[in-house]
């Protein structure tokens, strides 16, 4: 006689964080600013709207050249943080690897990039960097994990004797080749959205062109640049061959030698790393002084900064789920028909596709400077990846359904949503560190996160505050991290049917992958 699932523990425990997750979410709605600050919403939205509907090209050859090195900082970048990822993952067991792994992902490109320029300037190097160091420390987690879970049976049947390296190269490393493969496409395309918003801090990519247009209220012109975006990334399937990485990769070189780099002077590096990182007070040999002025840093900034950058990342989780829940089933023929499907695909796919940050950019254009673009970009982004896993999830459940089952709105309510209620868990749960990482770069359009006292210690030349305030930023991703563990260990959430290594933290994999076709 099957067990009564009323008194499942695991069931009890989820409901419970559930409810928790409700609650939290309403306080910060109570606590969120969500107004509409914009002077006149619906005469921008019109005019955006007709311009979109109008595109129109200008300058073809600047087009192209930005579209060519958002590709070439994209591929050189993944390129560098898959190289270290790969070599650091046969170590990310060692807690110093992955703190320093945990640490360098915790910081988004954005304030990569805005801390690199202070040395090498609005340089490639600049861009490739703020792309590398961050994917390096996901990559390592993502590899390591399909380490752990590739068969061991060819690593038993080796002597014991064989050296660990052998055993990697020989018994595990080819296994989770193809998984590594599929997942490196998939940054690849995270990558060229990372390469696009850089360049709104300066860099000639298409973001450079997006954001000067839409400042000049130029919205055919944005349109045009967003198209080229789209037709770039859209069929990545299609044009990102392995056979041909050689030939982009070189290409991509070719590219970016060719960009005009400013002068930074002299000896920058020498006063970047014995000056600028040094704190004030230890410059002018008052260490008595340091603990007074971390302490005005954290209580003035960081903590103000970090409790802001929660309430942002808490609403925008709970719209997440809001746009899961409603939108997965869009893609399920059995609920929507046959032509639904493909509508509700192509929703979530161009939802997924567009970068968070320059949705959120263009919201700002419309709503004004509150919380409310950047909850919704958030929100509709990583709404739009989670339904997306969900739905093809669900497509494998409703294969191994009767003809003669429920359709519609009763199938999605009765028979998808009870089944995938962990899975949905789950995949909240994994987007949580990925959210508050992004919200805090949403200060740099105005709003008062962390970002946001990180980038105007920056434009004073702060520096030494700026990397007490990045502080905080890996201190609260640390700490997420470790919740984000154990809540999937207390509620079984990565033992889960049908939840595997293909829809798990950022490893989107192949599940993800299929979606771009």
């Amino acid at each position: 006689m099957p067990a009564d699932t009323r008194h499942d523990p695991r069931r009890a425990s989820r409901s419970r964080v559930l409810a928790l997750f409700g609650m939290l979410t309403l306080a910060a709605l109570l606590l969120a600013d969500l107004r509409i600050l914009g002077p006149d919403p619906g005469r921008m939205l019109a005019a955006m709207a007709e311009g979109l509907l109008h595109p129109r090209v200008t300058d073809l050859a600047a087009l192209a050249e930005a579209g060519g090195l958002t590709v070439a900082f994209a591929l050189c970048g993944v390129g560098l943080g898959a190289g270290s990822g790969l070599l650091l993952a046969p170590f990310y067991r060692l807690w110093p690897v992955r703190a320093v792994c945990i640490a360098v992902r915790s910081i988004h490109e954005l304030f990569w990039a805005l801390l690199l320029m202070q040395v090498t300037g609005l340089s490639p190097l600049t861009g490739i960097l703020a792309i590398g160091l961050p994917y390096a420390g996901i990559f390592a987690k993502v590899f390591a994990e399909y380490l752990d879970e590739a068969d061991p049976a060819a690593d038993r049947a080796l002597p014991p004797a064989t050296r660990p390296l052998v055993r990697l190269l020989y018994a595990r490393l080819p296994l989770v080749l193809r998984d590594m493969a599929n997942y490196t496409l998939y940054r690849i395309e995270c990558g060229l959205r990372s390469a696009a918003v850089l360049g709104f801090i300066g860099l000639p990519t298409l973001g450079f062109l997006l954001e000067s247009q839409f400042r000049q209220a130029l919205y055919a012109e944005a349109a045009a640049v967003l198209g080229v975006y789209l037709a770039l990334i859209l069929p990545l399937r299609r044009w990102m061959r392995w056979p041909l990485v050689p030939l982009y990769l070189a290409a991509s070189v070719w590219l970016l030698r060719g960009v005009e780099v400013p002068p930074m002077g002299s000896g920058v590096i020498w006063r970047f790393l014995t000056e600028d990182i040094v704190p004030a007070p230890l410059r002018q040999g008052d260490w008595a002084a340091l603990p007074g002025w971390l302490g005005r840093i954290v209580e003035g900034q960081m903590l103000p900064g970090i409790w802001t950058t929660l309430v942002l990342s808490q609403v925008a989780l709970g719209l997440t789920a809001v746009v899961a829940v409603i939108c997965f089933p869009l893609i399920v023929p059995r609920v929507t028909g046959r032509i639904g499907a493909m509508l509700g695909h192509g929703m979530l796919v161009l939802g997924r596709t567009v970068p968070d940050y320059m949705l959120a950019f263009i919201l700002l254009q419309i709503l004004g400077p509150s919380m409310l673009p950047a909850v919704l970009a958030l929100g509709l982004h990583n709404g739009a990846i989670v339904a997306h896993l969900l739905g093809r999830q669900s497509e494998g459940i409703c294969a191994t359904l009767r003809p003669d089952a429920p359709r519609g709105l009763t199938l999605w309510g009765y028979e998808l949503l009870p089944r995938l209620f962990a899975n949905i868990l789950a995949l909240l749960v994994y987007r949580w560190e990925i959210i508050v990482r992004d919200s805090a770069i949403f200060g740099l359009i105005g709003v008062a996160t962390l970002g946001f006292h990180v980038d105007a210690a920056i434009q004073e030349l702060r520096i030494d505050r700026a990397l007490v305030l990045l502080s905080g930023m890996v201190a609260l991703t640390l700490v997420i991290d470790a919740i984000s563990r154990r809540l999937r260990h207390r509620l079984r959430l990565t033992s889960t049917p049908g939840v595997s290594r293909a829809v798990l933290p950022e490893s989107l994999g192949a599940d993800c992958i299929g979606a771009v076709r």
